[in-house]
Parts: structure tokens; sequence; C-alpha cells
């Protein structure tokens, strides 16, 4: 849930200045001051706001203890360890791309703003650090680590990102089963990890060099999983009767996918809403693979 919050507070924050770049970008040769401040000045702002909701809210009836550490790799099937490479992935993209915009050199830029996923997301996992609860999390970090590689190697090597991470959200019929999953849509988007897939969102036309296929057109691999209540295991009792059994199991997806920052426009405010729109994976009938039902088509998944 926190890192959700993060990346929508910087979506929120900076769809101006932390942006993915449309095809066939330009960036200026010489660092414009101006602008640089006020990458800094989003940056600065979206951070403290971040750390200061958890320190002040997130963390209020939890109670402070010395630093220790938590391994939570088997935790909600790993489902939060994809919400986590997902969130460093586009704090580094939007880091990157408002540098470069701002005139800052490809190698600065990948330095200070490629590493920003990490520098996030290092203190977040302290402060968990600290509180009884949670703790500090190598698995954690770990994910952290992987999404901001994932995206400075592709733009060390190509200048481009063929594999983008994607995110896309359908509620679930968990949350009927326990109040800890959401009493309501707004809640149960951060806490229902049942209702999130992660995807790997690859440029069909660079993966399998055929010409004809559009630009914009994607192949994308999807990871899910059900049956969750519990971050490691469902409860036996729930409000003093006996919880049902609810399998656990992952889901596999193969399904297509655009990306819109390979379509090229030349209205601004489209060029906008494509740059935030294109974080969330589109809607297309979907090759689902799970252990309880083997293979299955969904004519649509979202």
């Amino acid at each position: 849930m926190k890192r959700l919050f993060f990346i929508f507070s910087f979506i929120t924050f900076g769809t101006a200045s932390f942006s993915q770049p449309s095809t066939h970008m330009s960036y200026p040769d010489s660092v414009n001051k101006k602008r640089l401040k006020t990458v800094i000045g989003i940056k600065t702002t979206a951070f403290i706001a971040g750390i200061s909701y958890l320190n002040y809210i997130w963390y209020k009836d939890h109670e402070r203890t010395s630093f220790h550490f938590y391994d939570d790799s088997k935790g909600h099937l790993q489902i939060d360890k994809a919400g986590h490479a997902y969130s460093a992935y586009y704090e580094s993209l939007f880091g990157y791309h408002a540098l470069r915009r701002a005139g800052v050199n490809k190698i600065k830029a990948l330095a200070f703003g490629g590493t920003l996923g990490i520098i996030l997301q290092t203190p977040i996992e302290v402060l968990d650090g600290m509180y009884e609860g949670w703790g500090f999390s190598w698995p954690d970090m770990a994910a952290n680590t992987f999404g901001s590689l994932l995206f400075i190697t592709q733009q060390a090597i190509w200048d481009d990102q063929i594999v983008l991470m994607k995110f896309s959200y359908s509620p679930s019929i968990y949350p009927s089963y326990h109040s800890d999953l959401g009493t309501n849509h707004l809640n149960s988007f951060f806490l229902d990890y049942n209702a999130h897939t992660y995807w790997f969102s690859g440029n069909m036309k660079k993966i399998t060099g055929i010409e004809y296929i559009p630009e914009w057109l994607n192949l994308a691999v999807g990871y899910s999983a059900n049956g969750m209540i519990g971050k490691l295991e469902n409860p036996s009792f729930y409000m003093g009767q006996p919880f049902p059994h609810l399998d656990r199991y992952r889901q596999f997806l193969f399904s297509l996918d655009i990306n819109f920052a390979k379509i090229q426009t030349e209205k601004k405010w489209l060029r906008n809403i494509f740059r935030v729109v294109n974080i969330i994976k589109i809607p297309f009938p979907t090759l689902e693979y799970n252990r309880m039902e083997g293979v299955k088509f969904r004519p649509i998944y979202f």
C-alpha cells in the first residue's frame, strides 16, 4: 500500500516534470536552471509529503521499537514485491526524464534520476525497521533495486524502454470475506492484493523483428494471485466464527498492450494524458494459467 501511495503521489505532484518521453523526444543541450530547480522542488515536496504521511499517519497507531529486520519474502505470494519493483521502476523513469528535460546529460540523469526508485524506497524500509509489525526487509530492497535497474539498464543500452512495467486493478470478491482487505473501493484498491496484477509489457516489433507490427503494440506477461486474506496464511477464525477455506494460488497471464509513449501526437494535453495512462495495462483478451483451473481464456482482462 505504501509503495502505491508513493507512486501515485509522484504522478499527482509531477505530471509536467516527471514524464515519460514521447517518441523522438529531444532534450536541451544545456541545463535550464529554472526547470532544474522546479524538478528538484517537485521531488523534494513529494518526498517530504510521502514520508510525513507515513511517519505521522501510517505508523501513528504502532509502537516504535529498536531497529530490526524482517523476512517477508513469502508474503502475499510475492505480489507486494512486484509492487515494490513497479514503484521503483516508475520513480526512476520519472526522475531520469525530468532531469533530461531540464538539460542534464544522460550519464548524470541516470546516476541521479535513474536511481531515484532506490533512493525514495530505502527510507520507507528504514521506517519499517523502527516500528512493531514491520521490519527492514532485504527482499523488499532487492525488489526496489530490480525496478530501478530494469529502467537504468534499458536506458543505458538502448536509450529506450523495450520492456515497461505496468499495473492493472480489478476488484476481487475477497473484501467481502474480511474487512482487512478494505471496507470500500478506495481502501480495497490499496489493501486487496488479490485485485492487483503486475505486467512486463514488451515492444513486439523490437522483440520479434517483424517490421509491419505497429511501434505502439506490446506483448504483455502478467502476474497476479488469488485467495489471499492474511499476508502469509489465511485466518482460522473471524468474528468468532470459523473462517472458510480459500485456496491461495498464483495466476500467470499473457495478453496484448498499448505503449502510449509510441503514439505520436502534436497535442500537448493528449501527450500528458498518454504519459499518465501509460503506467496502466490496457484491457485486452487474455490467456491465464493457474493451478486451480489450468489454462483459461478471458475475453477481457484488466
